[in-house]
């Protein structure tokens, strides 16, 4: 019913990073399609981007918080071992005393695992007509100077789920899961940030495609059916590898350069899943939310037909999957306005190399019981901001 994006004040432009680390540009910007990263600073944690964007869903969309039964967040960067951000959502938003919260994590498959247990919390009848809030929200971090720095990004997607959609509709008779334990991506406890196999995980999220696919079985549409299809991006040119996959499972071929089909797929790819990509490749890797954010660039789209399904290929690290589609409904442009981020996006302000290693250095900071932050050291305004600790209770602005 509702959808709408929160990102970081900041962002690093990929070139400017290359360049400083000795690389190529077009290393970036075409081997990953990625163009800029958001990076958010220290008073924008994952709590300020979800209640952000939780809060445009609904005013946008005028949904009052009286009307939310469930809120869920999706997310594999939270701020505490046991609290999780949905209930700082709650506080801010007002929502009813009454009304489900919870956090999910499986990595990057946080918010579809939020989206499918919502809408089954729906469909069963016991939302007695209230909504669920789902935040898909998430920080990337990696090291300075590896080799993951250029897929970091920062961003929350909120999505209201109902049984009277504005948007677009699910197919609840189109599913696919796969789940297997593999070490592809993980986090310990101990550490700040992620260990990554990076050519594994690539494998494990094809693997988990083929998989999906075939669970969804015969009621998944052929690929030519559908109008478009989404995938999570962790980086812009996976979406190149996963659509050829979809390709090759739907077509019981193998795709090369060499390959008589190449040129099919290629057009496909083109025609299906390339148009979609913008906004990843201006924000960057957003874990849980990235999925979400290509269905916010598709629906700026003011032509999608009506009578065709579309993909949802949803992975997180670890291992597991969901196939889906969804459908627009009549009048969803008309709301665009609403959702669209392109003038947030504009508004950021770009960072210097040494700027942003600056941000990256004082994140990496483990503030204690009782350490403040300030707003004015930061160049970002507006309320959640995270303010420090008092007494180990994390502190936020106007909260």
């Amino acid at each position: 019913e509702a959808i709408a994006f929160h990102t970081s004040r900041h962002y690093i432009d990929l070139s400017d990073l290359a360049i400083a680390r000795g690389i190529e540009p077009e290393k970036f910007t075409i081997g990953l399609g990625q163009k800029k990263m958001a990076i958010a600073s220290p008073i924008e944690d994952t709590v300020y981007l979800a209640i952000n964007a939780a809060k445009k869903a609904l005013v946008k969309f005028n949904i009052s918080p009286e009307e939310i039964g469930t809120l869920v967040v999706g997310t594999e960067t939270g701020v505490d071992h046991s609290k999780p951000v949905a209930v700082y959502i709650h506080q801010a938003l007002g929502l009813p005393s009454n009304c489900i919260t919870y956090e999910t994590k499986h990595a990057c498959f946080g918010a579809m695992a939020a989206m499918t247990s919502s809408g089954d919390w729906i469909a069963s009848g016991r939302a007695k007509g209230r909504k669920a809030l789902i935040v898909a929200a998430d920080i990337a971090n990696y090291a300075v100077g590896s080799a993951a720095e250029p897929t970091q990004g920062a961003g929350a997607v909120a999505m209201v789920v109902s049984d009277t959609p504005k948007l677009v509709k699910f197919n609840r008779d189109i599913n696919g899961y796969f789940t297997k334990n593999v070490m592809d991506f993980w986090r310990p406890l101990y550490a700040k940030e992620a260990f990554a196999d990076g050519h594994y995980s690539i494998q494990c999220y094809l693997e988990a495609m083929t998989e999906t696919i075939a669970d969804a079985g015969p009621n998944l549409p052929n690929l030519e059916e559908f109008s478009a299809c989404l995938y999570h991006v962790p980086f812009v040119k996976m979406a190149t590898k996963a659509h050829m996959r979809h390709f090759e499972v739907d077509s019981n071929t193998e795709i090369t350069k060499e390959s008589e089909n190449f040129t099919s797929f290629r057009n496909s790819f083109k025609e299906k899943t390339e148009p979609w990509l913008n906004l990843n490749a201006e924000v960057g890797n957003i874990y849980t939310g990235s999925l979400f954010l290509s269905l916010i660039n598709l629906l700026t789209s003011p032509n999608l037909p009506l009578d065709r399904p579309i993909s949802l290929f949803s992975y997180g690290s670890g291992c597991a999957a969901s196939m889906t589609s969804i459908q627009p409904i009549a009048g969803y442009h008309d709301w665009l306005a609403q959702f669209n981020p392109a003038k947030e996006l504009e508004s950021r302000k770009r960072l210097s190399v040494k700027e942003y290693e600056y941000f990256m250095e004082q994140r990496e900071l483990q503030l204690g019981g009782d350490d403040q932050l300030k707003p004015s050291d930061w160049d970002v305004q507006g309320d959640y901001l995270y303010l420090g600790n008092k007494s180990h209770i994390r502190q936020y602005l106007n909260l």
